[in-house]
């Protein structure tokens, strides 16, 4: 059975697979892999990435889970701490709400940067534009539980907090870069980063007993680390709806119904291309000499048709474009030996024509016949 594809079909179909392959392959050879985030999330192994800390949470007998939906659907409990660490994006109204209960019910959040303080009872967090360097130690400003098991915890200060409220827990004499809120039956705690927590900062100094000691109780606490906030788990309905995806459905459905109008047409039955009417090139040629004729041209007429005339004889001739009037009677003498008293006349008339602007339309009709009539002869005579 013969291909219903034609060759140009073909082309394009080619074109577009071997376009179709080489993105496929650029997708994976420029995809960023999964240890490449900057996110404190669980399921990095990346230095910024929050994995160890959940693994060694879990070997070491805590009851430590993953977080995957909105933490709206989350209760309050006392014996429940919820870490969000580097929250990629600021809760809304709802999600604060749901954060201020769970906290005034008696849980204990754990975050960090000014995003997560953003979600906090109270924020007085600021951001430092260029922290002196990249991980700092910071002493203990308050005598607790938490400092007396950890003195010192090394971060990145990339902000601090700015005002004495709540209990501050460490920094400097510049600055505090760990703050308790009590909010209440229960508080919150708040980090200048998320270094605690990674990979590579959880190993530094007292950055693990700093961790164990915000946990609490091995045998009672439920530790909760928010994936929901770094892109992991299932989204509820309402999110499902979102204006991107409404628009993202919209956009397929228009390109659904475009293939389908594009394959329609080309598979409907093939008709003969309409022949095009010779009433066009007629009625331009009525135009045009009605145009000459309102303009009193008549002269430009003489001229046009002496110039064709004059193109035509001047190539069989082998004569350049601009010959004179004796140069073609002579040509036309010697080579095609044909001599006709009128031709030079007919010749000068026609080229005197366009130096003549008032040239009567009867002797423009009859200059023109002269050149046709010429011409008539000169073929026969070729």
């Amino acid at each position: 059975m013969p291909s219903s594809l034609s060759s140009g079909d073909r082309k394009i179909l080619l074109i577009a697979g071997a376009a179709f392959v080489i993105l496929v392959v650029l997708g994976f050879l420029l995809a960023p892999t999964n240890n490449e985030t900057s996110a404190a999330s669980t399921y990095s192994v990346a230095s910024e990435g929050a994995k160890a800390a959940f693994l060694l949470l879990q070997q070491t007998g805590y009851h430590v889970e993953r977080w995957q939906r909105p933490v709206r659907e989350l209760k309050s409990d006392k014996h429940t701490v919820l870490i969000i660490a580097d929250p990629s994006a600021a809760a809304n109204q709802q999600g604060k709400k749901a954060i201020d209960d769970f906290i005034s019910g008696g849980g204990r959040l754990i975050t960090n940067g000014m995003i997560g303080a953003s979600v906090l009872p109270e924020d007085f967090s600021e951001y430092n534009a260029l922290p002196h360097t990249p991980w700092s130690e910071f002493n203990a400003l308050t005598p607790s539980a938490i400092t007396r098991a950890a003195p010192k915890i090394t971060l990145s200060p990339v902000a601090h907090w700015s005002q004495s409220s709540g209990i501050l827990l460490y920094g400097n004499e510049n600055e505090s870069v760990a703050v308790r809120v009590p909010h209440g039956e229960g508080d919150a705690i708040w980090l200048a980063s998320a270094t605690p927590f990674t990979n590579a900062g959880i190993k530094e100094t007292k950055n693990l007993e700093f961790l164990l000691a915000a946990i609490g109780d091995k045998q009672h606490t439920r530790i909760l680390f928010d994936e929901y906030v770094h892109g992991y788990g299932e989204h509820s309905v309402p999110e499902k709806r979102h204006p991107i995806m409404t628009a993202l459905l919209v956009q397929s459905v228009v390109l659904a119904l475009a293939a389908l109008f594009t394959f329609s047409r080309r598979s409907g039955p093939l008709r003969p291309l309409a022949m095009e009417s010779r009433l066009a090139p007629l009625e331009f040629v009525e135009t045009l000499g009605g145009l000459y004729r309102h303009a009193h041209a008549a002269s430009v007429a003489v001229d046009v048709s002496y110039q064709r005339f004059q193109y035509w004889i001047t190539r069989r001739l082998g004569l350049a474009a601009n010959a004179s009037p004796e140069d073609l009677t002579r040509a036309v003498s010697e080579r095609w030996k044909w001599n006709d008293d009128k031709f030079a006349q007919t010749l000068h008339e026609a080229a005197s024509a366009r130096y003549r602007p008032d040239l009567p339309q009867k002797e423009e009709t009859f200059r023109k016949k002269k050149l046709l009539r010429l011409c008539n002869l000169c073929i026969p005579t070729q």
